[in-house]
């Protein structure tokens, strides 16, 4: 046997040397390399077909645009790509080609990057969605998925107003309670949850894979969708240099309106019973809060190189200051993208980047909490001391909240790849690439003294005080690694087109946190020395974490005359983060594709260029769950007295872990329709999606005699389900020769229900203050994080109302009740208004979420514009829930619009002092539609910047969050948060309104 072996195997070897020779011998014969670029961007296209006219020979351009045929002399090379003109070129011996392609109409021959490769968007089998560069670069964000917001159906993305922070991204639903929903990026192969970093001038490409079958590629890292960032790279020739900045304003895109002192007084005098005196000073907290803040963003790049090398290098500098006072952001970016073909076999490259930012945060939580209580009858600051708005509530100075609390984070980030990539025979690829994420964080919070004798407080006596400073120094390291290695097989006989992929990818993680504390350190320039504190006080922590990850990968296309198409993956991954008996899961998936418009029957009609139907099915895991979620662990230091002596100091396990925790799966089934129709002036896409999610993280209860410190142990004991609809039409037509215009719509319908906790716990959570501990409940048949509030009927108006509300067995429901108060449904006919009467009230998941662009360009004028909303969803107003004493001041719709005697008024309770239960009351829809974007551009005469000695110059101004239409009084219902206690605006940054201008010159 073992005989047979070593046969079988020096065949193989001798058979795979013998095609070696034969392919270097075939290019030997009359090599030819080149590059195949756009003609608009000058960046190079994978997967262009070079063919040699009359013959079946050929090659294919890698993901540089670059390629290498052996050809004969007086050959025609036709080459051609799906989304530009077909180009035909002599060969008259030359050694080396460069040729350029124009760019075609038709939205589904673009060439789409997928896991570990590319392919054409008309042979992609599942869905998939692509995004270029240059149309996100126009709008003045920080991250390419705020710019994202709206474009691509299935793909919900929630901004924050806070400068540095990055959006919520959920691609079609949420699939899990408790396990992570980051989104995957993949930057240049590096994968990452985080891409604060990248500088949106510096991207090409932006591909989404929304299903399981585009994302099982990736394995355990694709449940929550997959986001591919590629960023550019070097074109050989002449020296290409490109600037271009935004410089622009922001403000609060919708503030709230609170009572003004005489509002105040008269909404206290009412709940009180006794009259309460305006005074002279009307304070509007908000507006000493917030403020109109710069933003400025800087972007250098220079490009170019030749056959044998090329080079990108660009600088970015972004600052934003915040709306926030003492709040702002600044952010350096360097990239230097380098490709270098050793051989016409060989190639290397390396992807850098390197990004320094400086976050000077807020104490926002305190700021705008008590903002919104602050009564406005206390001036912020007056005769330079603070306001002591503690005289009339047990609440701070929202001022004070922000100056005297100093949190400033400095990161340092390096981000890297490098490949190399042999190609023995134009028909194999062998690559290796290896990618780094380095993120070295230091942060320090430092409160300052203050005291309530005078030096601080208009009147002494406040009970918002800090008697000694104190500072908080913490230092965080981070370093993720992949490696990943594939070979690849492509290949064409006559009709049939077949294409394999195999590899390897490895990657790991660790993270170690280390902090420091100590009290009366001086107030001084320079923060960030502990050891100037009282040594007596120290005290610091430490935390880490670290996994690892191990994977196989697979891949099969087949393409049989551009008409049928099947795609199958298998990926195996092994995740550190289970137990050994769990580690490994399997991921599969299968896609087919049928182009009807390729069919005989189909080409005597004139409506459609392209008709593709695809379906596929596919299933990927979630292991984002704790590191030691299956490890028991020991808590040391606890005091028993044994047998009532004297304590002793011991051990105990306190948390109960499941020793059989397993990968979370998502099975998602996908349908989709893709045409394009009329001459390419109509694009649609329309899809269906089934998508479960199972063995889901949830804590089930436990017997107290277990030790359980909090009685519940975390298992597998979910199930969630997504289903849903896309649909997306593009249209782009030309009046005359100097006018033309696009129009284009998106829209997801979705719907996200819990099928089954199988023994799980329901999950409460959204707490707010002491009077509401729960406003969500996760529970089966509904979406995830549900609202769950007692149920409002109106306002009691009078005392006979309260007696005669009773239940079936005659009992008074509210006793206690007084006219003016709200009267809540008996949903158990039990006789009393309790947790058992409170009732699901909706979801802040939207039944639908749409995005719609527009388009106009007259000669060198340029205008566009586009719009984003969602319907069907319900928002928590959970500040207005947050009020929680008598003194506390009311929104102005709360001061004119409460109950009064006589009123009718079933909407608002009377003057009260707040402390409410949860209710419908606080439930507001969710509905929006949002002017997003506006931007009118001018790029100058060709002409005029000869004289200069400059290629391009665009000038535009844009306008962002111009305005929206709500129902919703509070400031935004865009909130983001965990899948359990999403859409509750308690502390929410507001989002912003920005207007810029800005200028692009090419050189």
């Amino acid at each position: 046997m073992m005989k047979t072996l070593q046969q079988l195997t020096m065949k193989t070897l001798t058979s795979t040397l013998l095609l070696l020779l034969v392919g270097f011998v075939t290019v030997a014969q009359n090599k030819l390399t080149g590059k195949v670029s756009d003609e608009k961007t000058k960046e190079g296209i994978p997967g262009v077909s070079i063919a040699i006219k009359g013959t079946s020979q050929g090659a294919t351009t890698d993901m540089n645009g670059q390629f290498t045929l052996a050809v004969s002399s007086n050959a025609t090379l036709v080459i051609s790509s799906v989304g530009y003109e077909t180009k035909e070129v002599a060969y008259t011996g030359q050694a080396t080609l460069n040729i350029s392609l124009s760019e075609a109409a038709n939205e589904l021959a673009q060439v789409v990057v997928v896991g570990y490769g590319t392919q054409r968007k008309v042979d992609i089998t599942g869905a998939t969605s692509s995004i270029k560069g240059e149309d996100l670069a126009k709008q003045p964000v920080m991250t390419p998925t705020q710019a994202i917001q709206g474009k691509v159906a299935g793909v919900q993305i929630i901004s924050s107003g806070r400068p540095g922070s990055s959006p919520n991204i959920r691609i079609r639903g949420t699939g899990t309670a408790l396990a992570g929903t980051a989104t995957l990026f993949v930057v240049d192969g590096v994968l990452t949850d985080d891409i604060s970093n990248i500088n949106t001038a510096d991207i090409t490409n932006v591909d989404i894979l929304k299903d399981a079958s585009s994302t099982a590629i990736y394995g355990s890292r694709g449940a929550n969708g997959v986001v591919i960032i590629t960023t550019k790279k070097g074109v050989s020739g002449k020296l290409s240099v490109n600037y271009n900045n935004q410089i622009g304003a922001r403000q609060a895109a919708n503030l709230v309106k609170m009572a003004n002192a005489t509002e105040y007084a008269n909404y206290l005098s009412a709940a009180s019973g006794r009259p309460i005196q305006a005074g002279t000073t009307s304070t509007d907290w908000y507006g000493q809060i917030l403020r109109t803040a710069m933003m400025q963003n800087h972007n250098l790049s220079i490009s170019g190189g030749s056959e044998k090398a090329t080079h990108y290098l660009s600088l970015g500098y972004l600052t934003d200051e915040g709306i926030v006072i003492n709040n702002i952001f600044k952010r350096f970016t360097a990239r230097l993208n380098n490709d270098f073909t050793l051989h016409p076999k060989l190639k290397i490259g390396l992807m850098t980047s390197y990004a320094n930012s400086r976050d000077q945060n807020v104490n926002l939580g305190a700021a705008y909490n008590n903002a919104y209580r602050a009564a406005p009858i206390i001036p912020a600051v007056e005769n330079g001391l603070y306001g002591n708005t503690s005289l009339y509530q047990n609440v701070g100075n929202a001022v004070l909240d922000i100056k005297n609390n100093d949190d400033l984070t400095l990161n340092n980030r390096l981000q890297g790849a490098g490949y190399v990539e042999f190609k023995p025979l134009t028909f194999l690829t062998f690559r290796s690439s290896m990618g780094g994420d380095l993120i070295f964080s230091n942060q320090r919070v430092y409160n300052y003294q203050f005291n309530n004798d005078g030096t601080t407080f208009i009147q002494p006596g406040g009970n918002q005080r800090n008697p000694n400073s104190n500072l908080t120094s913490r230092q965080t390291n981070l370093f993720r690694w992949v490696w990943d290695n594939t070979v690849s097989f492509n290949k064409q006989w006559n009709d049939h087109t077949f294409g394999v992929m195999v590899g390897t990818t490895a990657e790991a993680y660790s993270m170690n946190t280390f902090s420091a504390y100590r009290r009366d350190v001086p107030a001084a320039s320079n923060l960030w020395y502990i050891n100037t504190g009282n040594a007596n006080t120290s005290t610091n922590s430490g935390d880490g974490d670290k996994w690892a990850r191990n994977s196989y990968i697979s891949r099969a296309n087949y393409n049989f005359k551009d008409k049928y198409l099947l795609t199958a993956t298998l990926r195996a991954d092994g995740s550190s983060r289970f137990p050994i008996q769990n580690r490994w899961g399997y991921f599969p998936s299968v896609g087919l594709g049928w182009v009807l418009s390729e069919e005989s029957f189909m080409q005597g009609q004139h409506l459609f260029e392209t008709l593709k139907i695809r379906a596929s099915w596919g299933r990927v895991g979630n292991d984002r769950i704790d590191s030691d979620g299956y490890l028991v662990t020991v808590e040391p230091n606890l005091a028993y007295a044994f047998g009532g002596g004297t304590a002793t100091l011991g051990s105990a396990i306190t948390q109960i872990k499941d020793p059989n925790l397993k990968w979370e799966t998502t099975e998602e089934m996908d349908l989709g329709l893709e045409f394009s129709a009329m001459n390419g002036r109509l694009q649609g896409e329309f899809g269906f999606y089934d998508k479960k999610s199972r063995n889901l993280l949830i804590n089930v209860k436990v017997p107290s005699v277990t030790g359980d410190k909090d009685g519940v142990v975390l298992t597998n004991a979910a199930s969630i389900r997504n289903t849903g609809l896309e649909a997306m039409l593009n249209w782009r037509d030309k009046i005359s020769s100097t006018i033309s215009y696009r129009i284009g719509a998106n829209a997801t319908f979705n719907k996200n229900s819990v099928i089954g906790l199988n023994g799980g716990q329901p999950i409460l959570d959204g707490g707010i203050g002491a009077a509401q501990q729960y406003t969500t409940k996760t529970d089966n048949g509904q979406p995830v994080g549900s609202f769950y509030v007692l149920q409002v009927l109106g306002v009691f108006q009078t005392d006979d109302e309260i007696s005669a509300y009773k239940n079936s067995k005659g009992q008074v429901i509210q006793p206690g009740a007084s006219a003016g108060d709200f009267k809540y449904q008996d949903t158990n006919d039990d006789g009393r208004i309790d947790d058992a009467d409170r009732v699901f009230a909706g979801s802040y998941q939207p039944k639908v979420f749409f995005g719609i662009n527009l388009g106009f360009t007259y000669k060198s004028f340029d205008f566009s514009a586009d719009a984003i909303g969602n319907l069907g969803n319900v928002v928590y107003n959970g500040k207005k829930a947050f009020r929680q004493a008598l003194l506390d001041n009311v929104e102005r719709s709360m001061a004119y619009g409460r109950w009064t005697r006589g009123s009718g008024i079933q909407t608002e309770p009377a003057a009260n002092a707040g402390n409410l239960p949860a209710s419908t009351y606080f439930i507001e829809s969710g509905n929006f539609i949002r002017l997003n974007n506006v931007t009118l551009s001018y790029s100058l005469p060709a002409a005029t910047l000869q004289k200069a000695h400059i290629g391009t110059a665009r000038v535009f101004i844009t306008a962002q969050n111009i305005f929206t239409l709500k129902k919703y009084t509070g400031f935004t219902p865009e909130l983001p948060g965990d899948p359990t206690r999403a859409g509750i605006e308690l502390n929410a940054y507001p989002t912003t309104k920005t207007l810029a201008v800005g200028i692009n010159v090419g050189f």
